[in-house]
């Protein structure tokens, strides 16, 4: 490909007022006022006495700022990316992005439960509105993951050093999905940075789970998540409400003594077809060896948490031995262990490759760094909170919006969706009050951007 044309035949000029990069807002945004986002933040979101009245209006600058992260906005000041070209004319009350500072630092830390309360029920109106968990009425996977996101400055509140080393505020979210879907984050919550990865997971937990219920699932739930969450708390939560566990243990000398305890003939051989990452290792395996046995876990707690389980173990073989610690004797420096305890029901090999896909969420950490969680972008801790829960509803919509629009836009990335349906460029017309959007020829995603646009409510010109 070359330029057509010499550099001084080629000119450029902002003069007009009729076009408009993200045409995919339109839908977007429709759907998201079907799912009332607005009435349900109008209903929860109660910010009163705030300085110059920026609480006010919370329902309207709720929406801008999701619309704002919808178009790919990452921090305050790029939610002026709504207030360009013909926009205007297709939205109205769209405020400046200091207005929205202010609204996000008006929040106190009970008004970002608030809103959290408002975007659990709108994940399952979007839900229900658009069939986003097919399959909920036979099994659903519940994830449960944090992560540390590194902040700049010294005037974040809360920003400290965790297990990372590094600077930053420490998140949780907790996906839910089907084999038939990609994740959906049903709960979030902020954190200081210096907090424990599982700090506060069996309340999120609760909450999710009540969430998943009313998003229909009416199948197995299976809650997953890494040694982190290995907690009674976690299990206690999981068995009250009905769902089943898989969660991955540390390699404590309890664990270790179980491991020991598995005779040589139990383990059965088996090959990846597509190679597991090694973190420890740093490294890809496909060759590994499993096996099982009965653990009673939370022996050092009270009574009723004692709990006898299946402890599923994968076994790698070190390519390094003289790197183990010592005294953990010969079967530790032969081989890696990776220690399950669950009460699946599933055959040994599934339920081993039902908790390795698990790593699912990591690719959602991945598309909120990619959009919205790009920067957590206020000094104030409460303010971020919100952006959080804003990031997610703005997530879950996007999601929606690609379930919609094709089988392929179902299970894309979050960039993806954004890239080929939300900023597709279009020119304004206006005539006899009607409004109509002249969108590219060829453009290369014209079906599923119109499939998404008439599954709104909108209409086709022909």
């Amino acid at each position: 490909m070359i330029v057509s044309h010499t550099a001084s035949a080629v000119f450029a000029s902002f003069d007009d007022p009729n076009l408009l990069a993200p045409a995919g807002l339109v839908p977007a945004v429709r759907l998201l006022e079907r799912c009332d986002l607005p009435a349900l933040v109008r209903a929860n979101v109660r910010i009163t006495g705030s300085a110059h009245g920026s609480g006010a209006h919370a329902d309207a600058k709720a929406v801008q700022v999701v619309a704002g992260m919808l178009a790919g906005a990452d921090s305050i000041d790029d939610l002026d990316v709504l207030r360009h070209g013909a926009l205007p004319k297709l939205f109205g009350g769209v405020r400046a992005p200091s207005t929205l500072g202010s609204f996000l630092r008006s929040f106190s830390w009970g008004h970002v439960r608030q809103l959290e309360s408002a975007a659990r029920a709108f994940t399952c109106n979007l839900a229900a509105q658009t069939g986003l968990l097919p399959g909920a009425d036979q099994v659903v996977f519940v994830d449960i993951d944090s992560k540390v996101k590194q902040v700049y400055g010294t005037a974040k509140q809360g920003a400290g050093h965790g297990y990372t080393k590094v600077r930053g505020l420490h998140f949780q979210i907790v996906t839910v999905k089907t084999p038939l879907c990609a994740p959906v984050i049903v709960a979030t919550r902020l954190r200081k940075g210096a907090a424990n990865s599982g700090k506060g997971a069996a309340s999120l937990i609760a909450e999710a789970l009540t969430t998943v219920r009313r998003m229909g699932a009416r199948g197995l739930i299976v809650v997953r998540a890494d040694s982190a969450f290995f907690s009674h708390k976690v299990v206690d939560v999981c068995r009250r409400a009905g769902a089943r566990f898989s969660l991955a243990t540390a390699n404590r000398k309890e664990i270790r003594a179980a491991i020991t305890a598995i005779g040589e003939d139990a383990w059965t051989a088996i090959k990846y077809p597509n190679a597991v990452w090694d973190e420890t290792q740093g490294q890809w395996i496909s060759d590994a060896e499993v096996a099982e046995t009965q653990y009673t876990a939370f022996t050092g707690k009270a009574k009723k948490y004692h709990l006898t389980a299946r402890l599923l173990v994968r076994r790698v073989k070190r390519l390094n031995p003289a790197h183990v610690a010592a005294g953990q004797g010969e079967l530790f420096a032969t081989h890696r262990h990776h220690a399950i305890f669950t009460d699946s029901t599933l055959g040994l090999l599934q339920a081993e490759q039902t908790h390795r896909d698990h790593a699912v969420i990591e690719q959602v950490f991945a598309d909120l760094e990619d959009s919205a969680l790009g920067h957590l972008p206020s000094g104030k801790f409460t303010a971020n909170a919100a952006w959080l829960t804003l990031a997610a509803i703005a997530h879950n919509l996007t999601r929606a919006a690609g379930h919609l629009a094709s089988t392929f836009h179902a299970k894309a990335r979050t960039g993806t969706i954004r890239r080929q349906l939300i900023n597709t460029p279009a020119r304004l017309a206006t005539s006899a009050r009607t409004l109509t959007l002249h969108l590219p020829t060829r453009w290369p995603w014209t079906e599923a951007f119109s499939s998404l646009w008439t599954a709104t409510g909108h209409r086709l010109r022909t």
